[in-house]
């Protein structure tokens, strides 16, 4: 292996993903830098300036020039941080979220077609050897939370929920057949009809595969969401994924105007129990009932989108109490 080996392979995979003419090559306004910045902030909707700098390496005056494009476009709004008055905080309008969601769906279908070229004996080859890359350059360090994207379901990834719900809800506390077929049917309904303006199903992604997912429905109750499946595997665990995903679902729940989002648990679920706690959902009903092949006590939680910050929290406060 020499120097010019990985220059030689550069100059091929550019050509190959159209890396020079980016904007030309899936029919949009951007380059490949500015692309990658919408990538970002479409997958983490909280990202305050300073932290899209450092995940991207990207000097602070060309990241600065990008954005002032972006906001005359109307694609992004900036604020104050919530943590840090200090930093900037960047999050995608309406607009820019069609965007990005054009550019990642141009992006797949030019990825699709790439792969459509390979024979499907050699593609385990080819994800071996990308597997392989990723391995050897990555200074084998752990994953890192900045490593993981929140994105929607592709192909595929509506069944991947049924089996790793039923899998990993059988290993850990023991539910039997009974949930996978409930988590099923959930799955089905929203598969076959759901409003994508008022209905979204998030999927964690670390190295290319599913590691979590949550699912936002309307509930019977007008003006209400319902939070559904909330799944992290565990070995993604402790990178905050399943916090990422009840604030994207949050943050969506708001802006598309319900009016407060409740969810139905067992009170065995003590992770995301405490995760629900932080996002400012209060417990509000429980009850003791024998499903899935278990005896367990069943909770009602709900979050009130309208209540400020501070009323939150000492509510919520109160019911954990």
């Amino acid at each position: 292996m020499t120097i010019q080996d990985i220059r030689s392979f550069n100059r091929f995979y550019t050509n190959v993903i159209g890396a020079l003419d980016y904007g030309r090559h899936l029919y949009a306004p951007y380059t490949l830098t500015e692309s990658r910045v919408l990538y970002e902030l479409a997958h983490a909707p909280r990202t305050d300036a300073a932290d899209l700098r450092a995940q991207l390496h990207l000097d602070a005056g060309y990241l600065s020039r990008i954005l002032n494009k972006f906001e005359e476009d109307g694609l992004v709004e900036r604020g104050p941080s919530e943590t840090d008055p200090r930093r900037r905080r960047i999050t995608l309008t309406s607009p820019g979220r069609e965007a990005a969601a054009l550019l990642d769906e141009r992006a797949r279908e030019t990825v699709g077609a790439l792969l459509d070229t390979v024979r499907a004996e050699d593609r385990p080859r080819l994800a071996e050897a990308l597997r392989t890359v990723r391995a050897l350059l990555g200074d084998g360090r752990a994953p890192r939370p900045e490593d993981v994207v929140l994105r929607e379901p592709a192909p595929g990834d509506l069944g991947w929920i049924v089996q790793r719900n039923a899998a990993l809800y059988a290993a850990e506390y023991g539910f039997n057949a009974d949930y996978e077929g409930l988590v099923a049917r959930i799955v089905a309904d929203y598969g076959e009809d759901h409003d994508p303006h008022l209905e979204r199903t998030w999927i964690a992604e670390l190295d290319g595969r599913p590691v979590g997912c949550v699912m936002c429905v309307r509930d019977d109750a007008p003006g209400a969401a319902r939070l559904r499946l909330l799944l992290v595997e565990p070995d993604a665990r402790g990178l905050g994924i399943g916090d990422r995903l009840v604030g994207a679902l949050v943050d969506f729940a708001r802006e598309v105007g319900y009016r407060e989002v409740v969810l139905w648990t067992n009170d065995i679920l003590g992770a995301a129990r405490r995760i629900y706690q932080r996002h400012g959902f209060v417990l509000v009903a429980e009850k003791p009932h024998r499903s899935f092949g278990q005896d367990l006590t069943g909770q009602d939680w709900r979050l009130d989108l309208h209540a400020t910050p501070e009323r939150r929290r000492g509510v919520a406060g109160g019911g954990a109490g």
